[in-house]
């Protein structure tokens, strides 16, 4: 009896804690009992009989499963993280900087009650030996570095890991070399898979996307192509080229062909350009829609020789230029130079042999040309789509006038294109020549400009003014375009301006330009188009 008292205590007193609702349905519960007990008769029979039968139902506090818990919350939502009171707390911050250098830091006695989250706790574990299970050689002869890992958190990462560590053919080895793969860049893939961050730089980004290849980390694999696709530009087009081909990154080789096809003379100039491998040469070479001039495609594949003849420790020579080029000499298009860079170029550099030069002079100037190993066709390179912002154009008796005043106007576009010039009006009271100072500049800083000459004859049509290079222009940013004018003070301006245009697939935006000084705005003025490649 005094061991069923002390239950009944301890189930009322979880039953004083339950809320209404659990309450009553255990108060009709222990109705339920009663009346079985009274139906039982009086007397020690019944008495057992009925203890016996009340101890088969389940005890009053059992109703406690019957409770609905609201929504789980995090530990980061119960306990807010909070910065240090003093310096003596180490953050996690504070271990990345730290562990970098592998300076085997130890924690403060009871870190882990300083992180409320598992994130937080399991980055205090990068490049840490606490606790370190394995450890990698990484990086070439002469240049390894020696870090620290964990077995669990490294498989929970990675499903290459997780095959080293606990597959059928793991190998239990307290220390793992890996030659192929720079230490910056595993350092960089430890710190996403212990401390689900992402930590790129421009001169490790390949070496980090290699070793997201390898270990099978999709999401750090994703980020390198984001990064790279954000910093692609016609300096490392062609190296990006070739390593997108090594990685099967289609989205990536995709976008180094639009600068490389928009802004091919600048690629090919790249000091990146003599980096390429021989089959990316090949393909560049092949471009049909590269535009540039043959005779700097034939100057780029010269350099590209000399540096590879260094790369195969050969002397450098004409002979083995023409030796490391092999058949991709006669992807140049040579019969469509000019004439003038054929004579005083490609003919004199001494690569192409006596007959192949004698053929390619007939070539010119005979009317039976000979046949040629060298691809005669010259290549189509890219159609300049033009968006034109105003609806109509006019002319005034006193409009409209330059005296070294600026016309600007700023525009947006939602996908990367590559401004090659402007189109402009020109004068209104017959032929006449202009002098144009053409620039376009982002945030105040000049990206290109060009002053250039062009002759109107008169009507209201546009005539194009173009950039030495294109410029390559990034979407969702506003760029200001503009022109100082030097000509007849007369000419036409357009009306009915634009605020957005549609030029094939891509928008055009318009707002006005502060440096604006000659009138040109939105709804009027001058620069009606935008010249670019998409």
């Amino acid at each position: 009896m005094v061991d069923d008292k002390e239950k009944n205590m301890k189930c009322l007193t979880f039953f004083l804690m339950l809320p209404e609702t659990v309450k009553n349905r255990s108060k009709k519960s222990s109705k339920k009992t009663n009346t079985i007990s009274s139906s039982s008769g009086s007397g020690s029979g019944s008495s057992s009989s009925s203890s016996s039968s009340s101890s088969k139902l389940p005890p009053v506090c059992y109703e406690i499963i019957t409770l609905k818990t609201k929504k789980k919350k995090m530990a980061a939502d119960i306990f807010p993280r909070k910065k240090p009171a003093n310096s003596s707390s180490t953050t996690v911050q504070q271990y990345h900087q730290q562990n970098l250098s592998n300076n085997n830091l130890i924690p403060a006695p009871n870190w882990q009650g300083l992180y409320p989250t598992i994130r937080e706790r399991n980055a205090v574990m990068f490049n840490n030996d606490l606790m370190a299970d394995v450890h990698f050689v990484v990086g070439p002869p002469g240049g390894t570095q020696r870090l620290p890992g964990h077995k669990y958190v490294l498989a929970v990462g990675s499903s290459v890991f997780h095959a080293m560590f606990y597959g059928e053919l793991a190998e239990d080895k307290d220390e793992i070399r890996i030659p192929d793969v720079e230490p910056a860049a595993f350092l960089a893939m430890l710190k996403y898979i212990y401390c689900d961050e992402i930590d790129l730089a421009a001169d490790t980004v390949l070496a980090t996307l290699y070793a997201a290849k390898k270990y099978i980390v999709p999401h750090l694999a994703r980020a390198c192509v984001n990064f790279l696709e954000t910093s692609l530009s016609a300096k490392n087009a062609c190296v990006l080229l070739s390593q997108s081909c090594l990685f099967e990154e289609p989205d990536l080789t995709q976008r180094c062909w639009e600068v490389i096809d928009a802004q091919a003379e600048l690629a090919l100039k790249s000091e990146g350009f003599c980096d390429i491998d021989f089959q990316t040469l090949e393909s560049i070479l092949r471009r049909e829609t590269l535009n540039a001039k043959e005779i700097v495609v034939f100057e780029a594949a010269l350099n590209w020789a000399e540096v590879e003849c260094q790369r195969q420790d050969l002397a450098l020579s004409i002979e083995n230029k023409r030796k490391v080029l092999g058949k991709a000499l006669y992807l140049i298009r040579i019969p469509t130079m000019a004439l003038d860079d054929f004579a005083n170029g490609a003919a004199q550099s001494g690569v192409l042999t006596l007959n192949e030069t004698n053929d390619i002079f007939l070539w010119y100037t005979a009317a039976k040309k000979p046949e040629l190993q060298f691809v005669s066709k010259a290549r189509k390179g890219l159609v300049p789509q033009r968006c034109h912002r105003f609806q109509s154009c006019a002319y005034r008796s006193n409009q409209w006038r330059y005296r070294g005043r600026c016309d600007s106007i700023q525009f947006a576009v939602d996908k990367r294109v590559f401004i090659a010039g402007f189109g402009l009006y020109g004068s209104s009271c017959g032929s006449a020549e202009y002098s144009a100072k053409i620039e376009l500049k982002r945030q105040g800083v000049v990206l290109g400009q060009n002053l250039s000459k062009y002759f109107s004859d008169g009507s209201s049509n546009t005539f194009p003014v173009w950039f030495e290079y294109p410029v390559q222009i990034e979407p969702d940013t506003f760029y200001t375009a503009s022109v100082i004018l030097d000509g007849n003070e007369l000419s036409y301006f357009g009306q009915e301006g634009m605020t957005e245009v549609q030029c094939g697939k891509v928008t055009v935006q318009f707002q006005c330009s502060s440096d604006s000084t000659n009138g040109t705005g939105v709804q009027g003025g001058q620069i009606p188009e935008l010249i670019f490649y998409a």
